[in-house]
């Protein structure tokens, strides 16, 4: 019997290789969040219907693909793998159980930008959060970070550069930003939206519409696009003239929800603007990399996230409701559950309380629920 880790677990994600998945999570939490891949095949009996022993249900675990038991924090999975093994089958099990998952952050390399840097991409996969690393000539600017900021911290020493910016593109609802704790850990320039500010405790630099920021000598700017909708103070970013980071606005198959803080009604219009005109006046050749992706199809073959805006007009749902009133009503109606803690986690984001890591990570479990589609 062997751990498995999320590293190893994403590879076969990304890589759409056909895998089996025990989980022995009670119902309702694998119904609500689960290990998604295309190929994968899942069988879900909670643990304590196992405790007699697992012969019941051998006829159903295959024994001509892998299979990985997995469970909450890892212990359960690991008494179920036992069983299996006694057994006579071969079976793996979740190293950390769906806290590690959660937590694992896969760095993947977007691109290149003209004068010699780079963008990458950093797929929290379990989570669907997505942030990103620009870097250029010994330096580099993190945008949405999460708050495994070690992830961080330890890639910019890797490449051997300075992180010199941290941006958040709004005041995250479903995740801790990480964005405050690395400013603070590198002396790097901490921005936020100062219309989504109004309530934090600490100093920041506002981004605002019409900022640029130099990361290193090369001529690489990003600019600040004021796109509320999501949050009132929600800021797009344009990279080097061929990246749109849309923060949780726009996304590849769906849009941002605008009742987080609990404004539907009122954001709405900002929302439709943001997308229908502000958005329109960009280039369709500009490659949309948004915060978040809500569906495992989303994943590019590499395993990144991102399109040309252009395809998005053409393609995604929510663009293309010419009608306001069926706009409005998809975007204040029929919404995904809100996501868990979210008004903790707002808080958190504002510097107001101070959980601890358990409970952070607590906070953060389950799906991301930033989208509408």
């Amino acid at each position: 019997m062997k751990a498995m880790t999320s590293k190893e677990v994403t590879k076969k994600v990304f890589n759409k290789e056909p895998f089996f998945i025990l989980d022995v999570r009670n119902e309702t939490d694998f119904n609500d969040w689960k290990i998604e891949g295309e190929n994968f095949e899942y069988l879900n009996v909670p643990y304590f219907d196992l405790l007699d022993g697992v012969e019941e249900i051998l006829d159903q675990v295959p024994t001509d693909k892998e299979v990985l038991v997995v469970c909450a924090k890892e212990g359960s999975s690991v008494m179920v793998a036992e069983m299996l093994e006694e057994a006579g089958r071969e079976v793996s099990y979740l190293q950390g159980g769906m806290k590690a998952w959660s937590e694992h952050l896969e760095p993947v390399k977007v691109g290149d930008l003209k004068d010699g840097g780079a963008m990458y991409q950093f797929v929290r996969i379990g989570k669907g959060c997505l942030s990103y690393a620009v870097v250029s000539n010994g330096e580099a600017a993190l945008i949405d970070a999460t708050r495994m900021t070690d992830v961080y911290l330890d890639f910019a020493k890797d490449l051997g550069v300075e992180i010199k910016h941290v941006f958040d593109t709004h005041l995250h609802a479903d995740h801790i930003s990480g964005g405050r704790k690395i400013a603070e850990a590198t002396g790097a320039t901490y921005w936020l939206p100062p219309k989504d500010a109004d309530e934090v405790t600490f100093i920041y630099q506002s981004l605002e519409d019409g900022n640029n920021v130099k990361i290193g000598e090369t001529n690489i700017d990003i600019n600040a696009l004021y796109t509320p909708g999501h949050t009132i103070g929600s800021t797009s970013f344009v990279v080097d003239e061929k990246y749109l980071l849309s923060g949780d606005i726009l996304f590849i198959d769906s849009i941002g929800r605008p009742d987080l803080a609990g404004k539907a009604e009122d954001w709405v219009a900002d929302l439709r603007n943001s997308l229908y005109t502000r958005y329109k006046q960009l280039s369709d050749e500009l490659v949309v990399l948004p915060a978040h992706f809500m569906i495992i199809e989303e994943l590019n073959e590499d395993g990144s996230v991102s399109e040309k805006l252009g395809t998005l007009f053409a393609k995604n749902h929510g663009l293309n409701i010419e009608d306001e009133a069926e706009f409005r009503r998809l975007v204040t109606e029929n919404l995904p559950p809100q996501p868990n803690a979210y008004q903790e986690i707002r808080e958190t984001n504002m510097g107001k309380i101070s959980p601890d890591d358990e409970k952070q990570r607590e906070m953060e479990i389950g799906p991301n629920r930033c989208a509408v589609r």
